[in-house]
């Protein structure tokens, strides 16, 4: 497969971006080579500036859940920007947006628009500190929230020990705010209560995990988490920025009939624009600014593009057989592909939720990051670069979520499923 121009575009971009690009993860950093650059998609389809085609599980991240360059969206999005690009006042198309996610949400009373996951995690962890007037609150390792300071913590030598920065430029007074548990322990979020009882304003969560692979919580996880915030007056805050109209309509939260205190939303739900959502209760959310002492503030928030982006995505997604559909192909997908490795002798463990799905080169079930590191890694980029070499496009790391939708066919899935059992028998034939 050709890929001289963009080979040529990197090599460029390296004398002017950091790394060449703009998010760590395109860099191909785990599965080496050069990053593909992309010039157009549709459907389950993009193509890259050398004319090759690829089926995407991708999908902007989890954004392209009707697949891209739907056409009623583009048309919607299209007929705002004849009007004005952003305003930087406010406009009906908010309101109407709101008030669809309120109804997709319960636990959601009023919900704040911003620009980005890591804003609305930040200002969600802000609210519940100005809430609880406490300091500290729990992450989880291998649970990604964005790149705000205190949010770019790792676990120190022990679940007791406030966390350290894994990032320069993170000061230790900013981590030592900071507790890091381990998912799916509920034992290391009690001893964290427990060290600190009056200092724990919130415990933040993906409650399926997306940025360390798709982990999913065990039984009684995230009750036992909802129960503790309860007992020791902490807020539960769910991060659905990935999950949130990706699993279902209502989000992971709605699955399992689990209430927290603040959610943070993003990617689908604004359709592919850059849109992002914090919202919960009206006695957490009127304590923003203008009505409360908690400040936020954006220029682009709400912005006219990103919310009928939103609207009319979500409208498309409210009709009753999207998920029941979305879901059966994925478990396709991940499922023929577990078979597959049990057919080559290669460890494979695969998992799905609604559109999004995850595998691990692993003999057994991943329930956290360590476990996540203990996987067959070095068998990742060659089953990468082996599917990129027959047309499929997977996230280039092996501690990503993968996303199907709506665009994708039964005869995509089939033919992902046949690059997959190619891939595998060579990988086998090789060791």
């Amino acid at each position: 497969m050709l890929t001289q121009n963009s080979q040529t575009l990197f090599t460029e971009a390296l004398d002017h971006i950091p790394g060449g690009v703009n998010s760590p993860v395109r860099a191909y950093g785990a599965v080496g080579g050069v990053p593909l650059y992309i010039k157009k998609s549709k459907g389950a389809y993009i193509w890259d500036v050398d004319g090759n085609k690829y089926c995407d599980y991708v999908g902007s991240w989890g954004p392209a859940i009707l697949g891209h360059a739907r056409q009623e969206v583009v048309e919607a999005v299209a007929k705002v920007a004849a009007d004005g690009l952003s305003f930087g006042a406010p406009t009906e198309s908010e309101t109407i947006l709101a008030k669809m996610i309120i109804s997709a949400f319960p636990s959601m009373e009023k919900v704040r628009f911003v620009s980005s996951g890591t804003e609305a995690c930040m200002s969600a962890i802000r609210l519940a500190r100005g809430y609880t007037k406490r300091d500290k609150f729990i992450k989880f390792d291998g649970n990604y929230h964005g790149h705000a300071d205190s949010l770019l913590v790792k676990a120190g030598s022990g679940a007791l020990n406030t966390g350290v920065p894994n990032s320069s430029g993170v000061t230790p007074g900013t981590a030592a705010d900071t507790l890091v548990a381990e998912y799916n322990n509920l034992q290391s979020v009690e001893m964290l209560f427990k060290a600190y009882p009056d200092d724990i304003a919130a415990i933040i969560v993906e409650p399926i995990v997306g940025n360390s692979g798709f982990i999913r919580p065990v039984d009684g996880f995230l009750q036992g988490l909802r129960d503790l915030c309860t007992e020791n007056g902490a807020l539960l805050i769910f991060d659905e920025v990935m999950t949130g109209f990706r699993v279902s309509y209502g989000g992971v939260q709605t699955l399992l009939k689990i209430d927290p205190d603040l959610t943070t939303l993003g990617k689908v739900v604004g359709g592919g624009l850059p849109l992002a959502v914090y919202g919960g209760k009206s006695k957490f959310m009127d304590l923003i600014a203008p009505l409360g002492a908690v400040y936020q503030a954006g220029t682009l928030s709400g912005n006219p593009l990103a919310t009928i982006s939103g609207i009319k995505t979500l409208e498309l997604l409210s009709k009753n057989d999207v998920y029941p559909t979305l879901a059966k192909m994925t478990h396709t997908l991940v499922s023929g592909m577990e078979k597959l490795g049990d057919e080559a002798s290669i460890p494979l463990k695969t998992d799905s939720e609604g559109g999004m799905f995850g595998f691990f080169f692993a003999d057994k079930t991943v329930k956290n990051l360590n476990d996540a590191k203990e996987t067959r890694l070095d068998l990742f980029p060659k089953f990468f670069k082996l599917m990129l070499d027959r047309g499929q496009y997977f996230a280039p790391s092996p501690f990503e979520a993968g996303f199907v939708s709506l665009a994708h066919t039964s005869k995509d899935i089939d033919f992902t499923i046949e690059s997959a059992r190619i891939a595998l028998k060579k990988i086998r034939y090789e060791h």
